[in-house]
């Protein structure tokens, strides 16, 4: 692809690429900017067209699927918001994982896939006790 110096140099101070070359007397390339590591390494995982943000939680989803199939669990739900702070000025959700029903029971499960506690974290999962009387299953 061809573009002016100046488009590319323009491009450059907004960060959008690190750096470009000339090539000739009027062709210029550019290096696109390398993607940022995750914080914690975790890597994102791709399992039966769903995305995941670790391979952790990709290797719970198969496990869940097949205690689905097993008829020991149902109702599979990913990614569910709970809302935190109802009323307040400012909305704080927390997202979890998974939720699914125990099939013997009814129970309702919320779990979490964590690697690392964050204290972010820790703090939504108090929030979650407390205003939903929901205890989070940290896997």
């Amino acid at each position: 692809m061809e573009w002016s110096e100046d488009y590319l140099e323009e491009l450059q101070r907004k960060g959008k690429i690190r750096s470009f070359k000339v090539i000739g007397e009027k062709k210029a390339t550019a290096e696109p900017k390398k993607k940022r590591k995750h914080k914690f390494n975790a890597v994102a995982t791709e399992y039966a067209g769903k995305k995941f943000d670790s391979t952790k939680e990709a290797n719970r989803y198969k496990e869940l699927l097949m205690l689905q199939k097993a008829g020991i669990i149902g109702l599979i739900e990913l990614q569910v918001p709970f809302e935190l702070n109802e009323g307040g000025t400012h909305s704080m959700k927390y997202y979890a994982d998974f939720v699914y029903r125990m099939m013997d029971t009814g129970e309702r499960v919320v779990e979490d896939a964590k690697g690392h506690r964050t204290k972010e974290y820790k703090k939504r999962r108090r929030l979650m006790k407390k205003i939903h009387g929901i205890t989070i299953h940290e896997i």
